[in-house]
């Protein structure tokens, strides 16, 4: 179950929605990730665009979110091996979007569709692999041959992510949430001293039978008893029937009463 303590409840909730949002509307050559325990690391499946050394191989990378996030912006990693300017050969990626031109309301397809670009058009410039970005802008074709030989060796296709795993693990976490929220309200409401009422996560078994031996036969001492939904349909049922009897044995009653005003009338005749 998904505890997600790294992140405040806000920065959760909007979470939620927007890799929702990226997992039935993924980005183009983009495939979106989470790790159930911790939504504060995203997961990434980049398609190598066409045209590029970085053709036919997938990249996975990670976004690392702060507590602060938005306001902060994520750090990025690549996990895969690549060859690039703006890609440090520990993963770190270097990128304006992810430093000095974050804004907060920039989303994590913002993010995930500039990072793919980097690959399309790098930046040798503000290079954090100084001998990559040192070759693409003296060599491009020796800096192509040695991005394409990085890509063959180590961006094989990966695992795949599940299908409709962010839908379950953002659908659970708004449940945790509802039920920690309702948790949380019934502790404020109830006073000080008092027991908490013990919430059970599924419907209790049926009581069991006792059995008590007496005059060499058995005898069920206690009737099992249905909670739940059955439960309240089998109280009804007998609340039902009971009322049926009452209301029979009056009637027999009246009926009686009747009867007996009748011989008295004509014992008088």
């Amino acid at each position: 179950m998904a505890t997600n303590e790294n992140l405040p409840p806000n920065v959760i909730k909007q979470l939620a929605k927007e890799l929702k949002n990226l997992d039935e509307s993924p980005p183009e050559g983009i495939k979106v990730g989470v790790n159930d325990d911790d939504f504060s690391i995203i997961y990434a499946d980049i398609e190598g665009p066409a045209g590029t050394p970085y053709e036919n191989g997938v990249f996975r990378m990670k976004l690392l979110l702060s507590r602060d996030f938005p306001h902060s912006p994520p750090k990025g990693y690549f996990l895969t091996k690549i060859f690039h300017p703006n890609i440090a050969t520990n993963g770190e990626i270097c990128v304006n979007t992810l430093k000095k031109d974050w804004n907060p309301s920039l989303g994590l397809r913002h993010i995930l569709i500039v990072v793919r670009c980097l690959l399309i058009e790098p930046f040798p410039e503000s290079a954090l692999n100084e001998q990559a970005g040192k070759m693409l802008l003296e060599n491009y074709e020796e800096y192509a041959k040695h991005a394409r030989l990085y890509t063959g060796i180590h961006a094989k296709p990966k695992p795949k992510f599940k299908t409709g795993a962010i839908s379950e693990s953002t659908t659970a976490l708004n449940v945790d949430q509802t039920n920690s929220s309702a948790l949380n309200a019934d502790q404020k409401n109830t006073a000080p001293g008092a027991a908490l009422p013990v919430i059970s996560a599924s419907p209790s078994p049926l009581a069991p039978i006792t059995v008590m031996r007496g005059n060499g036969q058995d005898q069920p001492a206690v009737a099992p008893v249905e909670t739940g939904v059955s439960g309240c349909a089998a109280s009804a049922a007998a609340t039902t029937t009971t009322i049926r009897k009452e209301g029979g044995l009056t009637k027999a009653q009246a009926d009686k009463k009747k009867i007996d005003a009748r011989k008295k009338s004509l014992k008088r005749l």
